[in-house]
């Protein structure tokens, strides 16, 4: 047998797809199965689209990388229209998630130093946020399995137990000379679906403003209409000073960004900070390309929509395994299922009956289709969820005794 080439970060689920079509995949030895995990809230319009897919075979008949050390119209083009739609005036374009975070934390700081004040680096987060797996961003995030093994934890970040407006307002009295920014996910993913209230988003904003701390958040996951909304923060009616996005603005290309209001971002002079990929041709036409189908009038309403009929649907399933699930989570497209359980075993059952989801902390699995499911996918999706209930709840039901 040929040993793997590949390092051993990944446990594997014994599938491999070679090609896709809108919510569906299919494997090399032809089994469909219905896709609710969306690369981790990656593929926001699905599979193959054909608006993405002509963008970047256009593209790619053109240029594919140039660098930055000369102009991509692309890059102008999408910038403007991020900035447009959001509170941002400046964008940094990145290759993921996780340096799109860096380059966050990195604005926060040199923002502080330009202002005079470079003892104001530290960062403060919250238990159970997941920002990426850099050293940086793992020390962000704050949990132990991360951390592990990688030697000292990188100074200049501070865990909170909870969003709790009086603990934000204690580490803020006890260093706020210290404080360069806090910095939070508007609805947690990785941790577990873990909602984040509009009011303490709301106080935490006013306390920044009072403290001179920079909100910054994490829509990485959230972003670009996964919660019904273009971003989750204008849910809660507010505006932060530093964003980090990615996974759903590439529609499966990888790419991302940091968005930042104007005087964040004037701290950022040439010099200090730089991508060799960010913001490469082929990443701008496939992110113009997502937005020009996000951005339609229609599109947004009709994932709140179709994120309330599946989540009303979750509940009625719910109700009917109450051994099982505990409760519903989450908003729009980016919804959890709480289980008694850990849900390896569940999440074994409905890969068996065709559907896929993802794992997520605090006992939850995620369903993260794409943008695009319509009511179809979402009756198939809740099919294959009562089947493998009701399978795992044979399963757990005790022998009946003999007479």
């Amino acid at each position: 047998m040929t040993k793997n080439p590949l390092f051993s970060t990944y446990a594997r689920a014994n599938l491999n797809f070679i090609r896709g079509e809108g919510a569906w995949l299919t494997t090399e030895d032809n089994r469909r199965f219905l896709d609710f995990a969306a690369g981790v809230a990656v593929n926001s319009l699905g599979h193959a689209h054909p608006h993405l897919v002509a963008a970047l075979k256009e593209q790619a008949d053109k240029v594919w990388h140039v660098s930055n050390l000369y102009e991509i119209p692309g890059q102008q083009k999408l910038a403007q229209r991020l900035c447009e739609a959001t509170f941002a005036d400046k964008v940094f374009f990145t290759n993921s998630g996780a340096e799109s975070l860096e380059c966050a934390i990195k604005t926060a700081r040199r923002y502080h130093y330009a202002n005079g004040q470079p003892d104001r680096y530290e960062i403060l987060t919250f238990d159970g946020a997941f920002h990426g797996r850099t050293l940086a961003t793992i020390a962000a995030g704050g949990q132990e399995k991360y951390l592990e093994g990688f030697g000292p934890k990188a100074p200049g970040f501070t865990s909170l137990a909870e969003p709790d407006i009086e603990l934000v307002k204690q580490a803020l009295s006890d260093r706020a000379d210290k404080i360069a920014g806090v910095l939070i996910e508007p609805l947690q993913g990785e941790g577990g679906i873990r909602e984040i209230s509009p009011s303490f988003l709301k106080a935490l904003r006013a306390l920044c403003d009072e403290t001179g701390s920079l909100l910054m958040l994490d829509e990485v996951q959230t972003g670009v209409g996964r919660t019904g909304k273009l971003f989750a923060y204008e849910w809660a009616q507010i505006t932060p000073d530093l964003m980090a996005i990615a996974k759903g603005i590439g529609g499966g290309f990888p790419f991302g960004a940091c968005l930042a209001t104007g005087d964040v971002a004037e701290a950022m002079i040439p010099g200090t900070h730089g991508s060799t990929y960010g913001g490469n041709p082929l990443a701008m036409a496939v992110g113009n390309a997502v937005l020009d189908i996000v951005l339609e009038d229609t599109f947004l309403q009709k994932i709140s929509d179709n994120g309330l009929l599946l989540k009303q649907k979750l509940a009625a399933l719910a109700d009917s395994y109450p051994d099982q699930i505990d409760s519903i989570r989450g908003q729009g497209l980016m919804l959890g299922i709480k289980c008694k359980q850990p849900p390896a075993d569940l999440l074994a059952k409905l890969r068996d009956n065709g559907l896929l989801c993802v794992p997520a902390g605090d006992n939850v699995l995620r369903l993260l289709p794409p943008l695009t499911i319509g009511q179809e996918e979402i009756e198939v999706a809740i099919s294959a969820l009562n089947k493998s209930l009701a399978e795992l709840q044979d399963d757990l039901s005790p022998e009946p005794s003999a007479s």
